[in-house]
C-alpha cells in the first residue's frame, strides 16, 4: 500500500501518497535507538511529514522509545505501547454466540463508535473512507454479533498470501462483558483457517491482550507509536 519507502539515519519514512490522512500508512518507522531529543525527532517529522495533517512515528525498539514518552506527551502526541501477537495454540471452546460474517459496511455504526471513543475531534468520515478502501484491497472478511439484527460487535480480518491478521475486534460499550469479544475473535481465528501465521495486535497496556492469550495467542513484539492528531 505504501508507494513512498525512503531510508533515513534510524529508519524508514513510509508513505501511501493515496491516503494522506490514514495513519497507518504515513508514519516514520525507528528501527533503532536514533538518540535524538523528542524535539530534534518532531522537527525531523515535520520535514519528512511536512504535506500531511498528522505526524507519527513507530519505535521498533521499545526501550530506545519509553525515555521519550513523556517528552512527546507534553507536547500533545499521543503514546501507544502495542504488543504484536502471533496464534501459536488451540483456542478453548467458544463463548455462546452467534457471530456471522457480514457486508463490510453493515457495521459501520460500530466503526463510527469506535473512532470516536479513539479520536473524539477528528474528521471520521475521510479516515474510514480510506480505511474502508485498504481493507477491501485486502480481502478483508467481516464478522459480526447483533442484538435484534443490529450490529453490536465486530471482528475484521485481513490477508497476505499465507497469513492474516485480525485487525479489529471491538464490541460497544453498552454490550461489553457478556463474552462477544472473545466470540468475535475465536470465529476470526476459525474463519482464517490453515494458514501459516495469524496474528492480533494489542494495546500492551490494556485487557484485551489477556483474552487473546487465552485463545492462543503469544506475545512476541512490542513497539511504540506516538501520534500527533490534525
Amino acid at each position: 500500500m505504501c508507494d513512498v519507502v525512503e531510508p533515513w539515519a534510524h529508519g524508514t519514512v513510509m508513505r501511501a501518497t493515496r491516503y494522506p490522512g490514514y495513519f497507518d500508512l504515513n508514519f516514520v518507522r525507528v528501527e533503532d535507538d536514533p538518540a535524538m531529543s523528542v524535539d530534534a525527532l518532531i522537527a525531523f517529522s515535520d520535514e519528512a511529514l511536512a504535506e500531511l495533517p498528522h505526524r507519527r512515528f513507530d519505535f521498533d525498539v521499545l526501550g530506545a522509545a519509553e525515555p521519550l514518552r513523556a517528552g512527546f506527551e507534553e507536547r500533545g502526541w499521543r503514546a501507544e505501547r502495542l504488543v504484536w501477537m502471533r496464534h501459536e495454540a488451540a483456542a478453548p471452546p467458544a463463548p455462546d454466540a452467534v457471530v456471522e460474517q457480514v457486508p463490510y459496511d453493515a457495521v459501520r455504526e460500530l466503526r463510527l463508535a469506535w473512532s470516536r471513543e479513539d479520536f473524539p475531534d477528528q474528521d471520521h468520515g475521510a479516515y474510514l473512507a480510506a480505511a474502508r478502501e485498504v481493507a477491501l484491497a485486502r480481502g478483508v472478511q467481516v464478522l459480526a454479533v447483533h442484538d435484534r439484527d443490529v450490529p453490536v460487535g465486530y471482528a475484521q480480518l485481513e490477508r497476505d498470501s499465507a497469513t492474516a491478521e485480525i485487525t479489529h475486534v471491538y464490541v460497544h460499550p453498552d454490550y461489553r462483558g457478556g463474552g462477544r469479544g472473545t466470540a468475535l475473535t475465536h470465529a476470526a481465528i476459525q474463519q482464517a483457517g490453515d494458514i501459516s501465521d495469524l496474528w492480533i495486535v494489542a494495546d500492551d497496556e490494556g485487557k484485551a491482550k489477556n483474552v487473546y492469550a487465552r485463545l492462543g495467542f503469544h506475545a512476541t513484539w512490542r513497539r511504540m507509536e506516538f501520534l500527533r492528531l490534525p
